[in-house]
């Protein structure tokens, strides 16, 4: 279709218009003092994180600034309780990451202060239990996971009479994670964690102390140990045993046993499944809600892949057939 003829009075009324948009387009946003404004693609912006999905969202952060090099985003990392508390009580931080969404209370403080926060699903994640490596009592049932949280069961003799390991001394990476406030709400249901339970202060940290004691049962979440193209990930590996649970009861196979990959999260035979959610607080589009539209658009989708978990939004894959192959089914 051809384009139709304008007169030259016409292009002169509209010029200023186009020129405008070109602008727009082809430069940054930038107020009266030369600073970047703050858009979806544009500006800086604090986000708390949960620190379980610091080396996934880490990821996300890296990629989202390379592609918009004017976008500068500060990923604040803690414990659950903390990021939860710093987001409500701060309007300079503009976004979360957690493992659950917002509960009444908070989202009765957001109607009070007249915003409406967005949550979005963007994965599904895992809590995994992790052993010492020469811990032989690595497929526990669900219900002597619970026995081990909630002190009924300390001693690893009691599991199995032939072990010399002694003690069991659970360990979490935080007293204020969301994986404890999780285990306390899936597994125990509102029974008290045993008073024996410790808490390290890092991930890193939790590892090191399960890998130095073999009576020790570490809680952690899965992403800091499934990427398997990641060294560090790589070198956590070596050092722990991952445990396989099972909530089957009588005589089971060790098949029934699952641990937290991937395919298993999926299918949600894993038993200590947990959902991911963005949750921000923009009265307009800024800079928060264009790094929740990416976390939860494809190329973030892809991350969570890549890292072992499982992608809260559906992920397209493409395979091209050589000329004469196999057609799609």
């Amino acid at each position: 279709m051809p384009f139709p003829s304008l007169s030259v009075s016409t292009y002169r009324l509209l010029l200023p218009g186009i020129l405008a948009l070109l602008t727009l387009v082809g430069c940054q946003e930038t107020g009266r003092n030369g600073q970047v404004l703050d858009t979806p693609t544009s500006g800086a912006i604090q986000v708390a994180v949960d620190e379980t999905f610091r080396p996934i969202i880490e990821s996300h952060v890296d990629t989202f600034q390379k592609l918009y090099t004017n976008a500068t985003v500060r990923a604040i990392y803690g414990p659950e309780t903390t990021v939860v508390q710093r987001f409500m009580a701060s309007d300079s931080i503009r976004a979360v990451i957690l493992a659950r969404r917002l509960t009444a209370a908070e989202e009765a403080e957001f109607v009070r202060l007249k915003l409406v926060p967005a949550t979005t699903r963007i994965a599904v994640d895992a809590v995994a239990i992790i052993l010492h490596p020469s811990n032989p009592d690595s497929l526990l049932h669900l219900s002597q996971l619970e026995e081990m949280l909630n002190g009924k069961l300390t001693n690893w003799a009691q599991l199995n009479p032939a072990s010399k390991l002694g003690e069991v001394n659970v360990v979490f990476d935080n007293s204020g994670s969301s994986t404890t406030r999780f285990l306390q709400d899936s597994v125990l249901r509102g029974t008290p964690l045993t008073a024996r339970a410790s808490a390290t202060k890092s991930v890193p940290a939790l590892i090191d102390y399960v890998a130095a004691h073999p009576g020790a049962v570490g809680v952690l979440g899965v992403g800091w140990i499934s990427d398997g193209d990641d060294q560090q990930v790589k070198g956590f590996q070596r050092r722990i045993k991952v445990a396989g649970l099972t909530t089957k009861h009588g005589a089971v196979a060790a098949s029934e046993y699952y641990k937290p990959y991937q395919a298993y999260i999926a299918l949600r035979q894993y038993p200590l499944c947990r959902e991911l959610f963005v949750i921000t607080r923009e009265a307009r589009s800024g800079l928060g809600t264009g790094f929740a539209s990416f976390v939860a658009g494809d190329k973030g989708q892809r991350i969570f892949l890549k890292a072992g978990l499982v992608p809260g939004l559906a992920v397209r894959r493409e395979v091209q057939f050589a000329p004469g192959g196999p057609p799609p089914q």
